[in-house]
């Protein structure tokens, strides 16, 4: 009985491996396994004229997705792409910040705009029907959710990344909450360069 259950351990073990390079060698003719992140979209900028994503090829792009009613998040990484660019000097202009809103019930052009003017000149805020922010929203493998408050109102949670896009439109790398501005800006250069 004692030989069976070895030879039976053995036939798992040998079972398990075969299995393992078989998904292993499925994930390498699949792309590696890395996820793909970005897509194409038109949505609409704050002067309420349309805006693709292809509009920003041959500049590099910093991406965020937020809401403009976000009492802390939103703000504070704005004013780090603001604060890194300008700490970029004359190569920021190779960048433009692009703010997608997640709540475009309320993010309407014109709130877009007032609200941007905060973070200087060079940002695009964008927003569209629902589905279409839901369309690039999972794109980028962005989470969110409207999140009930008291009296009727409503808070948005959300992840919080900053998109790289290269200048021909493709996802280059993400950054953190924990990246400061000195060092997104000394990433940017690096990359950009």
């Amino acid at each position: 009985m004692r030989q069976t259950s070895l030879v039976f351990l053995f036939c798992a073990l040998v079972f398990a491996l075969a299995a393992s390079v078989a998904l292993w060698r499925m994930g390498d003719r699949a792309g590696g396994g890395t996820a793909s992140v970005g897509g194409p979209y038109v949505l609409t900028d704050q002067n309420g004229a349309p805006h693709s994503d292809r509009d920003f090829h041959g500049r590099w792009v910093l991406l965020y997705f937020g809401y403009t009613f976000c009492p802390d998040v939103c703000p504070t990484t704005l004013a780090k792409i603001s604060s890194a660019l300008g700490k970029l000097g004359p190569q920021a202009d190779r960048f433009v910040p692009v703010f997608i809103t997640i709540d475009p019930a309320r993010d309407t052009p014109s709130v877009l705009k007032s609200y941007l003017v905060a973070f200087g000149p060079q940002f695009v805020g964008l927003t569209g029907k629902p589905s279409d922010i839901a369309k690039v929203a999972h794109a980028y493998r962005v989470y969110y959710a409207k999140h009930p408050l008291a009296g009727g109102n409503y808070a948005m949670d959300h992840s919080s990344v900053i998109y790289l896009i290269d200048p021909n439109g493709n996802f280059v790398k993400a950054y953190d909450d924990e990246t400061s501005p000195a060092a997104l800006a000394a990433d940017l250069k690096k990359t950009a360069s």
